[in-house]
């Protein structure tokens, strides 16, 4: 377990922004429910203490049906019971890491947490809680623990089948899995929060852009066993009854670095669309063989997975001018950006350092009212992005249909 020290251990972050945190408390404002004609001065000693300072005085009470006035009172103590879990006037935030399965997210999204709450002038601790596996006892030992330092919100960048146990474990404290999409949990508990990116919504819009036969090539992750069996189906199911609709499947393992197996001189593949469900890496290199063995592609469709600037400098640009990506990330705060930048960490083209912030921005906006910095809906428990379709340019990613650079 480890805490992070704001003054400790990031003083030049105090100097490199644009804006200073300051140390004052921000005023509080109490309302009072008094009658100005049953209250005279004496009956304001009960309420001035600590140096408040009354603007004015009301009467707020007046005639409501009981039905409204439970309405009210319920509304009220709800509200109370949220402003109540921020305990002494500080915002608490646990992270649950399980450092061996998400490696290096482990530290972006401290990171990305951290910068998050640096931009908002709130107080706050911030506290990682580290799993060595995602079995149940691990996982329901360490919630009670975080359940006992006084942590109400955890954010949980987990596995699915850390996610999984989660779920059996159905505890009563708010977690949100930024690794993780509603559509892939079992989940009904009102506990439980979803940022994962859809993958399957960004393979609905981009099956709209292909023509047969369809390609695609996949690995043996998860994500790209499941999202390869699932664009056949909806490919498949545009036109049914277009006997000459064709889906041929590629599984590309781990250590394969040629392809002329599958592309050079195949007549079946010519003129197809290509659907790349491989980590950023394998992808440049299918799209570079494409190039070499003459597939003549119509065009070259990608979930977010490829979306990721490394995409530009390994590939050539006749690679990927056919190429069209389905992105979530479509919201951009440039103070949040920027403190990001200041620790090394990425929200830009990271898809998982950026809902993990989504999901900090959200658990505030529960802790305390303020308006959230992130304008996305929330749907039974799950994050909903905007998807856009944009292409790797010459230089940069641009909107799909722009032809070049100089029509932005």
């Amino acid at each position: 377990m480890k805490k992070l020290y704001i003054i400790l251990l990031f003083p030049y972050l105090l100097l490199a922004q644009s804006f200073l945190i300051s140390t004052i408390e921000l005023p509080k404002t109490y309302v009072q429910n008094l009658n100005p004609q049953e209250c005279d001065d004496d009956c304001m000693e009960d309420y001035i203490d600590d140096h408040k300072i009354f603007s004015f005085l009301a009467n707020a009470s007046y005639r409501l049906e009981d039905s409204k006035l439970e309405e009210i009172r319920k509304k009220y103590i709800s509200i109370f019971n949220l402003n109540s879990k921020i305990k002494n006037g500080k915002v608490k935030i646990a992270l649950l890491l399980p450092y061996k399965k998400i490696g290096r997210y482990a530290a972006s999204t401290t990171n990305a947490s951290f910068a998050y709450l640096m931009t908002r002038n709130q107080p706050f601790e911030l506290k990682s809680y580290k799993l060595e596996t995602e079995t149940f006892e691990d996982i329901s030992k360490t919630i009670k623990q975080i359940q006992d330092d006084g942590f109400d919100y955890i954010i949980a960048p987990l596995t699915q089948a850390g996610e999984e146990v989660i779920t059996n474990l159905d505890p009563e404290i708010d977690i949100y899995f930024p690794t993780i999409n509603k559509k892939d949990s079992k989940s009904n508990s009102k506990h439980l929060h979803f940022g994962g990116i859809d993958y399957r919504a960004q393979s609905d819009i981009l099956i709209n852009e292909s023509i047969s036969p369809l390609i695609v090539f996949y690995d043996k992750s998860t994500i790209g066993q499941s999202l390869s069996k699932y664009q056949e189906e909806i490919f498949l199911e545009k036109e049914p009854e277009d006997m000459n609709s064709s889906v041929i499947k590629f599984l590309i393992p781990k250590r394969t670095t040629n392809l002329e197996k599958q592309l050079k001189e195949n007549s079946d593949i010519n003129m197809g669309t290509f659907f790349i469900n491989t980590p950023i890496i394998k992808s440049g290199m299918i799209m570079s063989q494409l190039t070499l063995y003459d597939t003549n592609s119509t065009n070259i469709l990608s979930t977010q997975t490829n979306y990721n600037p490394l995409l530009l400098s390994m590939t050539q640009y006749k690679d990927r001018k056919n190429m069209i990506i389905a992105n979530s990330i479509t919201q951009h705060k440039d103070v949040i950006i920027e403190t990001n930048s200041l620790l090394g960490n990425d929200i830009v083209y990271d898809w998982i350092n950026y809902t993990t912030t989504v999901g900090v921005d959200y658990f505030l906006y529960l802790l305390n009212g303020q308006k959230r910095e992130y304008d996305i809906e929330i749907e039974d428990n799950q994050m909903i992005y905007p998807i856009k379709l944009i292409q790797p340019s010459v230089s940069r990613f641009i909107p799909y249909h722009l032809v070049s650079e100089d029509e932005i």
